[in-house]
């Protein structure tokens, strides 16, 4: 005996009621479909996701062989997905990092790669996860915390943030009346000679002629040399005073480690006073390497062979300097100064290690001595 059967708009069933799943499952397509058709949002970011992933699988890279050329890729990638990751996660980071945390101040180890304020193209910052930093130091009830200063976008280091507003000026007229000590360390192409001095030469704003027209900082000397004489000469107005004191804590035939302590805070003076100055750019200054042209660090072949890179792969290489300690005078009376230190990124490290420089360290007496990088 045939089997009944049963006829519906748009489908046909046919025997028992276990075939019934069937009805089911076709009825609930043109559901979902029209319930899809409700969020063409929803879709359309779908669908934007599912080709970026499928263009991000065209264009992935081969990992490379070489240690020094996977650390340059994987900070690359570190350095793009900073400015892709949510604030949320950017105060998590900072959060595990910190220097130093009181009442008044909270020291962050500032990351490379990323600016303290936003601007034209600046996706996240320094100062877009702050109030979740403070939520997460002192609960959701807790107040904004304020910058006392700033570092340079690729420079990593010490960084003092004030929970109070009135802490935060009081902290910045220390900076602005020079009562605050830095010290920097960078890793520089070549040997400052003599090895330790001092750098007083005023820095102006210029442009620089080249292919394309750019703004740098540069020296303004207030003396020239003039048939083997010195001559003074006459400065411009809009050229600042910049001094800057440094010493050599370890060197090779073509690199140095360097500790800087500026006098002044002019924009990029450490890097003008290395680069123009003394004629040794820190290693990964792409800027002021050299004055007319925007282009890759040229670097030489004892360092490209001791990074294990190509010239090719030098512009992947970042800035290596770095806040490694700032001594802040007392904020009340009674109170001792703050000495705060941070220790280098690990690419600095590395670096350090590869082109056979040595880094300090303290010994329980305070005083400075040099060990290699590979102990630290």
């Amino acid at each position: 005996m045939a089997a009944p059967s049963c006829s519906v708009p748009g489908l046909w069933v046919r025997g028992s009621w276990q075939r019934l799943g069937n009805l089911f499952t076709f009825v609930s397509k043109p559901l979902c479909s029209a319930a899809a058709a409700s969020r063409p949002l929803d879709a359309q970011r779908l669908a934007e996701r599912l080709r970026a992933q499928k263009q991000e699988q065209k264009t992935k890279k081969p990992v490379p062989t070489n240690p020094v050329q996977r650390r340059v890729q994987e900070l690359l990638r570190f350095t793009e997905q900073l400015q892709r990751v949510h604030p949320n996660v950017l105060a998590k980071a900072l959060s595990r990092g910190l220097v130093h945390q009181d009442k008044d101040l909270v020291v962050i180890n500032k990351p490379y790669g990323l600016p303290v304020h936003g601007g034209p193209g600046v996706r996240l910052c320094i100062s877009d996860a702050l109030p979740v930093l403070a939520k997460m130091l002192h609960g959701h009830k807790a107040e904004l915390l304020h910058l006392c200063h700033r570092l340079d976008k690729e420079t990593t280091g010490v960084m003092v943030l004030a929970w109070e507003k009135e802490v935060a000026h009081q902290v910045q007229e220390l900076f602005r009346t020079r009562q605050v000590t830095k010290k920097y360390w960078a890793i520089t192409m070549r040997v400052p000679v003599p090895s330790a001095g001092v750098v007083d030469i005023p820095i102006i704003e210029k442009e620089a002629q080249g292919q394309e027209r750019h703004h740098k900082m540069t020296l303004s000397p207030s003396y020239c040399m003039d048939n083997g004489k010195i001559v003074r000469v006459r400065t411009s107005r809009n050229a600042q005073l910049a001094v800057t004191q440094y010493r050599v804590l370890s060197s090779t035939l073509s690199s140095a480690l360097v500790e800087l302590q500026p006098i002044t805070g002019i924009k990029h003076q450490l890097r003008v006073h290395l680069s123009f100055g003394l004629d040794c750019p820190v290693l990964g200054d792409h800027k002021y390497s050299d004055w007319n042209r925007l282009a890759p660090q040229k670097l030489s072949a004892c360092i490209l062979k001791k990074m294990g890179l190509p010239q090719s792969k030098a512009r992947h290489i970042p800035l290596h300097l770095h806040a490694c300690q700032l001594t802040l005078p007392a904020l009340q009376p009674g109170k001792e100064e703050l000495n705060l230190v941070c220790k280098p990124p690990r690419y600095f490290v590395h670096s350090l290690h590869r082109l056979g420089l040595r880094m300090p360290s303290r010994d329980q007496n305070g005083d400075e001595e040099a060990t290699h990088s590979g102990a630290q």
